[in-house]
């Protein structure tokens, strides 16, 4: 049975997630991995960690970039737990999270290479928008955005 943790990115789960997903990137992305470290070593206050029979399987995060535009930041499942549907139980409850938060928007950015991620994104409603932020002039980066 999968279990979402309401958390944040002190947790010790999400930083051994965080950090195989950064390994992860090295090989999708690894000319650029110095870029993108600096904008993920941060703290997060909104982060859930997904966890099937005790064991850390996914995460995500999100952090609110502007008034009422949550971020999407931080998601990813472990091979084995691919298949089971966590990322979209994880995107489902990060909206939901920042609904309550009263956010009316979500965007994200991710590798133009990660075709599974992009394919979850559009499946949830996601649009293709130009690159924000320090994603502006990055050619591996895809940005997408929502109404929640």
């Amino acid at each position: 049975m999968l279990n979402l943790v309401r958390t944040d990115s002190n947790n010790e789960d999400f930083k051994k997630l965080t950090q195989l997903f950064d390994e992860f990137l090295v090989e999708i992305d690894g000319d650029e991995k110095d870029f993108f470290a600096q904008y993920n070593q941060i703290y997060l206050s909104n982060v859930l960690v997904c966890y099937e029979n005790d064991i850390p399987l996914g995460c995500g995060a999100f952090k609110e970039t502007e008034p009422k535009t949550a971020e999407i930041k931080r998601m990813f499942v472990v091979s084995e737990g691919r298949g089971k549907g966590i990322a979209s139980k994880v995107l489902t409850e990060l909206e939901n999270w920042a609904k309550e938060l009263n956010c009316t928007s979500a965007q994200l950015e991710t590798s133009q290479k990660l075709e599974n991620a992009i394919a979850l994104y559009r499946k949830f409603g996601y649009k293709d928008i130009p690159n924000y932020g320090q994603y502006i002039g990055v050619k591996s980066s895809m940005c997408m955005k929502k109404a929640i």
